[in-house]
């Protein structure tokens, strides 16, 4: 059986982030809404309590029953979690001072205690919070102080309750992996044996119980998603896997016939489908863009649902969900504010008849791509940059025709082949050119242009849950703003995005 950490969320920013250092030591993990936590089952070796943007003071805050887990579990209460224990045990909680943000350093640790073990005083930590703990109850020990935080961590004596005033999952905290490991191995006794390895055996085998001889059809988008979980099924029931890759006009230069070539030397059962006009035709005027995105889903789905028709006896819809999605779909307050639709999340319209299988569902992006290599697809495939599910045109700001698609595929292959010439490519998490829906005066060749904007985007991140713009080399920047006036006709001018998410998105639209 599969052991597992369970992570009650809060609310906390950083709640994402203890999940993926929990997995990144080798444990497995699941993030649930503290208002919407499933039966607790014998596999689960311990809870961790994630922070919140609410104080425990407001009348609104998050409330949960904490017998049910401090009697039966060990649990790890972090910034919110640890002051939501202490004031419900009788403790008290007051309003900081001073803002208690940023680095700071322990003063004093306890050297018996567990959670410590091999970290030292004057670790430096990382403390966001604004409510702090005044008064712990007799029943607690104070394990851990900094100069300004008396309470930076306790033990609830005689049992296995810890509660710290700090993130440890940030890298600012330095000895924040020790205390992790210190918690899930020493405390909860995890063994460490989720790696992308025993991924691959377990799902491959789930599937094969689950899918039987049933057949399975699946869109495939030439991402590192739909790769991952097409190669997982494929191991699982060959060629009762039925693969589909639509071209709708908005991918990039070339890549319809590119990636189709490579799916086919991978083994893979698969149908390509030229379906350009219909999508553009169903584009034509529209400016808005959810709705440009509808369009593109609701056509997405007509294509494929006439291909999926032509395979005879067909029960599945295989999807490349990976967790993030999983998670952004259940908020701790009721449904999430919707930023932009996906045509490839949210359900099936009830007319296709198909159940849904998605192996891909409990990993972050970076674990689908170990999960990748173990199953050795190509590095070309596992490095792609994302893509978006509606392609270019959401990278076209205002309506999308043929030719506008066609002068932005021309710039964005220039863009993207000097960032593989220059060997920066690996080293960008997403990059990609936008067309604008302006126009600007210029000149080439002694005459007055008035002529279309190109803009570029490169950044840097992980998950795509945020995301700094790339510093990128003048010399490269220079080069391709050169090569896209030159070589593109309708494009006189080229700028850089420097926008880091939060505020601005990754995309435009």
């Amino acid at each position: 059986m599969l052991e597992k950490i369970i992570i009650l969320d809060f609310g906390s920013q950083y709640t994402q982030l203890i999940a993926r250092r929990v997995r990144e030591l080798n444990v497995y993990c699941e993030i649930h809404p503290f208002n919407n936590i499933p039966e607790i089952t014998s596999d689960v070796k311990g809870i961790i309590f994630s922070g919140s943007p609410y104080s425990v003071r407001q009348e609104d805050a998050p409330q949960i029953e904490l017998e049910r887990f401090m009697q039966h579990y060990p649990v790890l209460a972090v910034c919110y979690g640890a002051q939501y224990i202490a004031l419900h045990s009788g403790g008290d909680v007051q309003p900081s001072s001073t803002r208690e943000y940023g680095r700071a350093n322990l003063g004093y640790v306890s050297q018996s205690s567990k959670l410590f073990k091999n970290i030292n005083e004057s670790s430096q930590v990382w403390m966001s919070h604004g409510d702090t703990i005044t008064e712990v109850p007799d029943a607690f020990e104070i394990i851990a102080s900094t100069d300004s935080v008396r309470v930076a961590a306790y033990q609830v004596k005689d049992t296995q309750t810890y509660a710290i005033q700090f993130h440890p999952e940030v890298t600012h905290s330095t000895d924040g992996k020790q205390l992790l490991e210190n918690f899930l191995v020493d405390i909860c006794g995890c063994k460490q044996e989720w790696t992308p390895d025993a991924f691959v055996e377990s799902t491959i085998a789930n599937l094969k119980a689950q899918l039987g001889d049933d057949k399975v059809v699946l869109g495939l988008s030439g991402g590192v998603d739909s790769s991952v979980a097409a190669v997982l099924l494929h191991r699982a029931i060959g060629t009762n896997l039925h693969c589909i890759f639509v071209d709708n006009g908005l991918l990039r230069k070339d890549e319809y016939e590119a990636v189709l070539e490579q799916y086919k030397h991978m083994g893979l059962n698969i149908r390509g489908i030229d379906a350009k006009d219909r999508f553009l035709s169903q584009l034509a005027g529209l400016k808005d863009p959810e709705m440009k995105r509808k369009a593109i889903g609701r056509v997405f789905i007509e294509v494929f649902d006439d291909a999926a028709h032509e395979v005879q006896n067909v029960k599945w819809l295989g999807q490349g969900t990976i967790y993030p999605d999983v998670i952004e779909s259940v908020s701790v307050k009721g449904p999430s504010a919707t930023i932009k639709s996906h045509h490839n999340v949210g359900g099936l319209p009830a007319y296709m008849k198909l159940k849904v299988v998605e192996p891909l569902n409990t990993l972050f992006k970076d674990e689908v791509r170990r999960v990748g290599k173990t199953l050795g697809i190509d590095d070309v495939i596992l490095g792609r940059h994302p893509f978006p599910g509606p392609g270019l045109a959401i990278r076209i700001l205002g309506d999308v025709t043929a030719e506008k698609v066609a002068i932005l595929q021309e710039a964005d292959a220039i863009y993207i082949n000097n960032l593989k010439e220059a060997g920066l490519y690996d080293q960008v998490w997403q990059a990609g050119a936008i067309f604008l829906p302006v126009q600007s005066v210029g000149v080439m060749g002694d005459e007055r242009t008035y002529e279309n904007v190109i803009c570029l985007r490169a950044v840097e991140s992980v998950d795509g849950m945020t995301a700094d713009w790339c510093h990128l080399p003048y010399p490269v920047l220079a080069k391709i703003s050169n090569e896209i006036i030159n070589k593109v006709k309708g494009i006189n001018r080229v700028v850089y995005d420097i926008s880091s998410k939060p505020p601005a998105t990754i995309e435009w639209e």
